[in-house]
Parts: structure tokens; C-alpha cells; sequence
């Protein structure tokens, strides 16, 4: 993903001023709440910090591509506040619920929190969509695994321009991905039902514990996860980002989880056989 300098920086600056671990590959506490429509204080941290934010102007260029919007919109909150169509409507189940006036707004910062965001793709030709410039509708899922909600944020690129121009919430249930994120709360949970959904033999590439620029390939047994597992399994609430890819009933889902400003990404391919999810592939 592209990012500039200002965007890793905005990242870090959020991530040492919100969260106790810093911008590193430790995994943070959950935080399972819900977002945005005043149901969140604004933790930001010192004025003096976001007042270095807010002076840092976005570059044009960062509209072509959602990815290095969607940095700067969760950093700086005058931004923010000018790319949102305020009264923000909020819909449930698709009825308009409330509109939320500008007064009342609370800065939403999306994945900054957990210091990583997640992707979830049908097959790898899906995946060059996240650097399509032509794209001028994204959707941000953040999936609460324990309400059993989800909650979309709409983006639309108008005049050139990327905003936000509604939420809304939806069960679960409905979700395009309903059936893998059925499956994949619970193998973030369980480590028993993680090693029960291996394939016979999985392909993997990992870190050379022994070589810190290497990477080593091989194929592992169900019962040698423990040893090759990522560090980062997300549970109980996710992000996805909908760039435009167009979910199916597909036997195969990609679960990519990115860091920020930390290096991190990790890739774990899923099949399904029959009713079952098996995990066949990881890179990390």
C-alpha cells in the first residue's frame, strides 16, 4: 500500500498517544465498542499534538487513492470534520434511524486504535483493487464479533473529493461474509478448533528466525501450529475495507491483516470443504 511520510507519521503520532504498547507488533487489548456516533469520547491526546495535525495540509494526491485518505481522515480531525456530509444519516437494518449534526460528532479513528486493519478477499485477482484510482466507492466494515453487528461507514469521492456520506448497521447475519466470519470468530477464539481447522498440510512463509532479511518456505502438520502460528490473530472486533470487490459464495476467502507503521502483514488463505473452513496457506 502507498502511504507517505506524513501518513506513517500520523499513524505513529496516533498510536503513541492512544495506545500503552506504542506503534509495534504486540498485540493491543480489544476494544469492543461502538463507534462514531457519539457513543465514543475523543481520546485524542494533547492539543498541542493534533493542533501539528491539523496544521499538516493533506495533499491533493492523497484523493486519488482511498488507502492515503482514509490515513489522513482518521488522523486529523478538522479534516475529518470538513469530508463528513453533515447531518450525517445513520440507517439500521437500511431505515433511516438519525442524522448526526456536526456539533455532535466525535472523531472517529477507525483501525488507528488497534494498530492494524483487516482485508477480506475471494481469491487474489481481488486483492489489486486496494490500488485501483478509479474507484469512487469504499465501504469500512467494523465487525463486532460479540454484538453480532456491523457497522459501515460510506465513502463517495464527489468532486474529485473522498467523504463520508452515511452510516449504517446491519446483523451479521446479512453480511456478505456471513458464513466465514461465523467461522473465523471462533478460530480466533479457540485454539483447539484452530489446529481442527488445518488442512492436512498447510504452505506457509515465515520469518528465518535465524536470518532477520530471509524468509523461509515449507509445509507444516495441523499439530505444528502452535510453533508457526502469526503473532496476530484478531478477535472480536475487525475492520474490513470494501474497495469495490464484489463478495460471491466462494469456497475461498484471503484474510490479510496489515499493520501501521509497524511492518506488519499477515496472509491466511481459507477453503471450504462442504460446511468446513480450512485454513491452506499463511504468509507472515
Amino acid at each position: 500500500m502507498r502511504k507517505s511520510i506524513f501518513f506513517a507519521a500520523a499513524a505513529f503520532l496516533i498510536c503513541i498517544l492512544m495506545m500503552p504498547t506504542g506503534c509495534t507488533d504486540k498485540k493491543p487489548k480489544p476494544v469492543d465498542t461502538l463507534a462514531a456516533d457519539s457513543l465514543i469520547a475523543d481520546t485524542t491526546g494533547s492539543d498541542s499534538t493534533q493542533d501539528i495535525i491539523e496544521a499538516t495540509p493533506m495533499p491533493k494526491a492523497a484523493d486519488e487513492l482511498f488507502d492515503d485518505f482514509v490515513f489522513n481522515f482518521a488522523a486529523n480531525r478538522k479534516l475529518q470534520r470538513k469530508r463528513i456530509v453533515f447531518p450525517l444519516k445513520v440507517y439500521r437494518n437500511g431505515k433511516l434511524e438519525k442524522e448526526i449534526p456536526e456539533t455532535k460528532w466525535k472523531m472517529e479513528h477507525f483501525f488507528m486504535r488497534q494498530q492494524y486493519y483487516t482485508l477480506i478477499f475471494d481469491n487474489m485477482r481481488q486483492m489489486e483493487v486496494v490500488k485501483d484510482t478509479t474507484i469512487d466507492h469504499v465501504v469500512i466494515e467494523k465487525i463486532f464479533f460479540r454484538k453480532k453487528l456491523v457497522q459501515q461507514f460510506l465513502f463517495n469521492r464527489i468532486d474529485g473529493q473522498w467523504k463520508m456520506t452515511s452510516m449504517n448497521y446491519k446483523p451479521l447475519y446479512q453480511n456478505k461474509n456471513a458464513d466465514f466470519l461465523r467461522f473465523y470468530d471462533h478460530f480466533s477464539r479457540d485454539s483447539a478448533f484452530q489446529v481442527a481447522s488445518m488442512a492436512s498440510e498447510v504452505q506457509f512463509t515465515a520469518p528465518d528466525p535465524n536470518d532477520d532479511f530471509s524468509n523461509i518456505n515449507g509445509v507444516m502438520m495441523p499439530q505444528q501450529w502452535p510453533d508457526f502460528k502469526p503473532g496476530l490473530i484478531p478477535k472480536n472486533v475487525i475492520y474490513n475495507i470494501i474497495y469495490g470487490q464484489k463478495y460471491a459464495e466462494s469456497n475461498r476467502k484471503i484474510f490479510v491483516i496489515r499493520g501501521i507503521a509497524n511492518g506488519l502483514e499477515i496472509e491466511l488463505s481459507f477453503r471450504r470443504y462442504g460446511k468446513q473452513w480450512k485454513l491452506v496457506k499463511f504468509n507472515s
